[in-house]
């Protein structure tokens, strides 16, 4: 614990001088983070939530409307089909985002539209025969 300031020595004077002390001790070594620039958001507003947005974002964790969700999920899709090593693996994944997609349209959940329409089978198939064609 730090001692009183004595009378007569001046605030910033005092301070400094424990500052200085604890540093000469080595008090502030093995702070986490020293040596590390600031965080981005130190400036930013205070947000009673952001241990939990922080611990999200360390842990990869996104919370998204089911909208969004299905939205990113069927471009991912997309992207496998191209890359799948059959014609049957390719019908077979864009049917079952089909069906996803299908669903979300029939029933749609809270949130923005989807904005989706399932994928033409027969148009992503000529498509990933032309790819595999090319390279």
């Amino acid at each position: 614990m730090t001692e009183r300031k004595p009378p007569g020595v001046g605030f910033e004077s005092w301070v400094d001088k424990q500052i200085r002390d604890a540093e000469t001790r080595g008090e502030f070594e093995r702070l986490p983070g020293a040596g590390k620039p600031l965080p981005a958001d130190v400036d930013a507003t205070y947000d009673e939530l952001w241990w939990i947005k922080r611990k999200m974002a360390r842990e990869g964790i996104s919370v998204l409307p089911p909208t969004l969700t299905l939205r990113k999920e069927a471009e991912d899709a997309l992207q496998a089909a191209y890359a799948a090593p059959s014609e049957q693996a390719v019908r077979k994944i864009i049917g079952e985002i089909n069906d996803k997609i299908r669903d979300m349209m029939f029933k749609p959940p809270p949130g923005p539209p989807l904005g989706k329409k399932p994928y033409d089978v027969e148009d992503v198939v000529r498509q990933w025969r032309e790819r595999r064609a090319d390279g």
